[in-house]
């Protein structure tokens, strides 16, 4: 079978199947040939992420493990969807199916509907045959009738200006004034030098142990920083010599993801949040890149969601899905499910030393 992908139309060989052109055909992911199919659908398809593509989804397997089910939607030897998804083992809820874990988005991409469906029904199908306890769709618009729709996240994009000189009044007067205060005031200094990722992971562990959250491995970042190359950002604002906030972000087609945070809550700084955020932005304008994806935030994680409004993005709430395989019932495994109350409220008290350790090793069962 020949899988036509991209907006050339570039023809793939896959094994010989049924391929009739009226009719969506399903292919798994199994060889590089499929892979670059995969890859090249997602680089040309509206609402494709790096979230939906396999630099994303190839780390995850290779860091914690999880077990790829991806496939393809072939119409007429073309490639007209994609399911990217996964199976998560976890020893807190069971086996999960995640499109896509630790992820802002994922779900499925299609062309028109009857290809969404075809792969719809696939997913709900492995869900049901590989024993799961859900599947859970990370779209930005709940495209699939009849799943339960999880309305408890919102994303936050905003294009970006043409120029540099443009942010002045693109950021709202008090961003701007913080970012300014905390250059001309506190001094502060930002560096761009993918060198320097280690000091923002240990940034970032730092920051979600004060937040009662479990950090990632030290190694994702790293196999991600290795694998985008160019596309992964390194930020860090400094005082002096002191590292007071970092940042990890992603570039892919014309987006700019700030993607993993981290700062020092022993150097108190109004400002260091505003300035790392506006550096990132100046250089993506500079770069050509033309929107700033700040990801997503719980709606009633009041402090996360109301930095992003204040910088001048407004939320549009996520159209996450969800399918129940007959007898199960949604695992709950944000932080606000009373049952982590007890923990969230030990692990700020821990030392580093073992919520590091502790983070890596639950992160595996709980895909973000």
């Amino acid at each position: 079978m020949s899988v036509i992908t991209g907006t050339r139309r570039r023809a793939i060989d896959l094994p010989r199947g049924h391929a009739r052109p009226d009719r969506v055909a399903l292919h798994p992911v199994s060889d590089q040939t499929t892979r670059r199919a995969w890859a090249a659908y997602v680089e040309n398809a509206a609402g494709g992420t790096l979230f939906h593509h396999p630099d994303w989804c190839e780390n995850v397997q290779a860091v914690f493990g999880h077990r790829p089910l991806h496939h393809l939607a072939l119409r007429g030897g073309r490639v007209v969807g994609v399911l990217p998804l996964m199976e998560v083992r976890s020893w807190l809820a069971g086996t999960l199916l995640v499109s896509v874990p630790y992820a802002t988005y994922g779900g499925i991409l299609g062309d028109d509907p009857a290809a969404r469906q075809a792969l719809a029904r696939e997913a709900m199908r492995l869900a049901d045959s590989r024993g799961a306890r859900s599947l859970q769709l990370r779209s930005r618009t709940a495209d699939v009738p009849g799943l339960t729709t999880d309305d408890r996240y919102a994303s936050f994009t905003r294009r970006l200006p043409l120029r540099v000189d443009e942010l002045g009044g693109y950021l709202p007067r008090k961003a701007r004034a913080a970012a300014r205060r905390a250059c001309e005031r506190e001094k502060l200094s930002v560096q761009h030098d993918a060198s320097l990722l280690p000091m923002v992971w240990q940034l970032y562990a730092r920051s979600m142990r004060r937040l009662a959250s479990l950090n990632y491995p030290h190694r994702f970042f790293e196999a991600l920083r290795a694998r985008l190359g160019r596309r992964a950002w390194v930020t860090v604002v400094r005082r002096a010599e002191r590292p007071l906030a970092g940042l990890l972000s992603f570039v892919f087609g014309d987006t700019v993801y700030p993607y993993f945070v981290g700062m020092d809550e022993r150097l108190r700084c109004t400002g260091a949040g505003n300035l790392l955020y506006l550096s990132v932005m100046e250089r993506a304008v500079r770069s050509g890149l033309r929107w700033f994806d700040f990801g997503r935030s719980r709606r009633d994680n009041v402090g996360s969601f109301d930095f992003k409004r204040n910088q001048g993005f407004e939320p549009q709430v996520l159209g996450y899905q969800c399918y129940l395989p007959a007898g199960r019932t949604a695992p709950d495994l944000t932080p606000a499910n009373p049952r982590f109350a007890l923990a969230r409220r030990l692990w700020p008290r821990l030392p580093l030393t073992c919520t590091k350790p502790l983070g890596c090793w639950l992160s595996k069962s709980i895909p973000g």
